[in-house]
């Protein structure tokens, strides 16, 4: 006993485990793998002295102090390694936020060195006729003197590249070079506008419908206009790789939050077209995108939670701070709720929301308890004036929560007004969209201006406009003979057909047996194989059984009519293509209750309609297959100035359509 006192004095801190041996009866699997090398020794005039040896203390007792120095030093060992651990990790985060900003740092410098190339200085000829443009304008009264001082020193000033930003401005009219200029000055003032799209799909990297176009005819025209664009995307296993520069996973993965548990992500990121590309890619739940096919499966609802959810913790964790969140359909709705609900203070606190839907077909309505599974209290949203949905109230209608959530909403329409999409369009939805009236705005599409313009266009065998349309008179020549059709007609009629509906193609039957008897030619360009009866129905009809993007721009070119399922398109966006080519877009749809309404609204321009679709229906609208091919054929000199009115117009992502998402971000930021 006086040796174990003598014992406690040298290390009074297991006095109390050395007095009760019970401690060490069952030791934990930790203190069992301590390595047996460890001991307890001193040293005594500079040799080392086991202490087991030293005669007057019991053997036991050294035993017990061996075993707990040897527990303590393992203990010390796993310490250091769960420090070194935390400090790993640390850095690795440091590592993946200044990737982040590295990358931002290039997108940006890429997209001003691209600015760069495209607005070399101007030859000299170029801005003196701009400033002698002018000056015709001040006398002639469009502007003021003040107001021509300042757009002579801005564009004397900046290095916007007159005939690329403006074309050729010798056949443009006062009053269509001033609106030019006043958007170009827009863009050499205004700050940039710090956009990410939250979205399922993106043309030519990940496409799969309407949507993928559209976030990408947009996103580039924000681009151009000097604004920074970011695109998250889910990885597919099918993404087009190909198309993205400088694909690329970061070494540090993030983690979110999904059932209850958090999960880790890998970060894939590059750019298309100067757009930032980040794609998440799920570790645990790596089947949610690993699939055929984007939509379509049972579990869509939990696949684009997770996504959803997985982009705002990415967004927080990668410490940006956009402007505008923009979400699109269903599939990223939910992140409206999130935002609010859990994200705004995390550093967002000036960012907004913005929802697009495509149409209100798709609503997704789920289980309220479901919404657990991204962090979200079903008991708060599963309420009328929140997630609830309108007809089935067991349910939550993932939809309508981003139209409540949202601080604006743009629905897409090339023809229909807001109060037509919230009268006739909203499957369901009327009560929630007319309480949110005020939030809603419509815009239309748009077409690839790089694309699709006769005057540029390398697929044809001569370029075109309105001002020379013999490129014209070429390319239906070139169609009929490549396509060996009938020289003896008077009217060449095409159809790129991507609808799937018996009625669509009966309506197409019907069209082609009274334009056959009119002397038409048809041809028929078929996107989904469901044409091919309909062969059979005359000799005048030619049909391609599948899409040929080439072939395409030469039937469009080449025909004097072009028929379309319906004026909205939002897939292929035919009627546009048409316009802008000087053929003559044919609905087979019925549009007489547009056409009627726009009568009605003839006194006073309707706030909820687009000037496209005034010019599209008020054009366009009230003309048959019979009506067009009366006037082709017994009065050319209107229908000449039909066509050439339209092609004049601009129909690309850059106009209208972003002049109205520019105006509903400026709105959301300003909030």
């Amino acid at each position: 006993m006086e040796a174990l006192c003598k014992a406690s004095a040298v290390f009074p801190p297991f006095y109390s485990i050395i007095t009760n041996s019970s401690s060490f009866s069952s030791p934990s699997p930790h203190l069992q793998r301590v390595p047996k090398t460890f001991c307890l020794s001193s040293r005594i005039d500079g040799k080392e002295k086991v202490p087991s040896e030293e005669p007057n203390v019991p053997s036991d007792v050294w035993k017990l102090f061996s075993d707990a120095q040897r527990n303590i030093m393992y203990i010390n060992k796993q310490r250091l390694v769960a420090m070194k651990e935390v400090k790993r990790l640390k850095v690795e985060n440091e590592a993946l936020l200044e990737n982040l900003e590295q990358l931002e740092t290039e997108m940006r410098r890429t997209l001003i060195e691209l600015e760069g190339r495209n607005s070399a200085p101007a030859p000299s000829l170029s801005l003196c006729e701009l400033l002698l443009r002018i000056d015709s304008m001040v006398i002639s009264g469009l502007l003021s003197k003040g107001e021509a001082s300042e757009l002579r020193k801005k564009f004397m000033e900046s290095t916007v590249a007159i005939h690329d930003a403006l074309g050729d401005i010798h056949h443009k009219a006062d009053t269509q070079l001033l609106s030019e200029l006043h958007k170009i000055s827009e863009k050499i003032t205004k700050k940039p506008l710090h956009i990410v799209h939250i979205c399922s799909e993106m043309e030519l990297v990940a496409s799969y419908g309407s949507l993928a176009t559209y976030v990408t005819g947009l996103s580039s025209a924000l681009q151009r206009r000097g604004n920074f664009v970011e695109v998250i995307l889910p990885k597919y296993s099918n993404i087009n790789a190909g198309m993205i520069q400088g694909l690329s996973r970061v070494e540090a993965e993030f983690e979110s939050y999904f059932g209850g548990q958090w999960h880790n992500n890998a970060v894939w990121i590059g750019s298309y077209k100067g757009i930032g590309i980040i794609m998440i890619e799920p570790l645990q739940y790596s089947a949610f995108f690993s699939r055929e096919r984007s939509h379509g499966y049972s579990d869509d609802f939990e696949r684009f939670l997770y996504f959803s959810r997985a982009s705002m913790d990415f967004i927080v964790k990668s410490g940006k701070q956009p402007d505008v969140l923009h979400i699109h359909n269903w599939e990223t709705a939910i992140v409206g709720p999130l935002f609010w609900d859990i994200f705004v203070h995390q550093g967002l606190d000036s960012t907004r929301i913005l929802l697009t839907c495509q149409d209100f077909g798709s609503q997704c309505l789920e289980q309220p308890n479901k919404l657990e599974l991204c962090g979200l209290d079903p008991h708060k949203l599963h309420r009328p004036d929140q997630l609830q949905d309108n007809d089935d109230t067991n349910l939550i209608n993932i939809l309508k929560g981003g139209i409540v959530y949202s601080n604006k909403v743009v629905v897409m329409s090339t023809i229909h007004s807001r109060d037509r999409i919230i009268h006739s369009s909203s499957c369901g939805l009327e009560p929630t969209l007319a309480i949110h009236k005020e939030k809603l705005m419509v815009a239309p599409y748009g077409i690839d201006a790089q694309q699709w313009d006769p005057s540029r266009d390398k697929y044809i065998p001569r370029t075109y406009s309105a001002h020379d349309m013999d490129g014209k008179t070429a390319c239906r020549e070139a169609l009929i003979q490549r396509l060996s059709l009938s020289r003896r007609i008077s009217v060449v009629v095409g159809c790129i057909f991507h609808g799937q509906s018996e009625t669509d193609v009966k309506k197409l039957k019907v069209a082609l047996q009274y334009g056959s008897r009119q002397g038409a030619q048809f041809v028929l360009m078929d996107c989904n194989s469901v044409l091919k009866p309909l062969q059979d129905e005359s000799k005048d009809v030619k049909l391609i059984p599948r899409y040929d993007e080439p072939l395409a721009h030469l039937i469009i070119a080449g025909c004097d009519i072009v028929l379309c399922s319906s004026f909205d398109d939002p897939l292929l966006q035919v009627p546009l293509k048409a316009i802008k080519y000087g053929s003559a877009p044919i609905s087979l749809s019925s549009v007489a209750d547009d056409f009627r309404n726009l009568n009605r609204q003839s006194e006073g321009h309707d706030q909820g309609s687009t000037n496209l679709s005034h010019y599209i229906l008020s054009t366009f609208g009230g003309m048959s297959l019979s009506q067009a091919l009366t006037e082709f054929k017994n009065d050319p000199v209107r229908w000449e100035w039909r066509m050439k009115d339209g092609m004049a117009k601009d129909f690309s992502w850059d106009a209208e359509c972003l002049d109205i998402h520019f105006s509903a971000y400026s709105f959301v930021q300003n909030l």
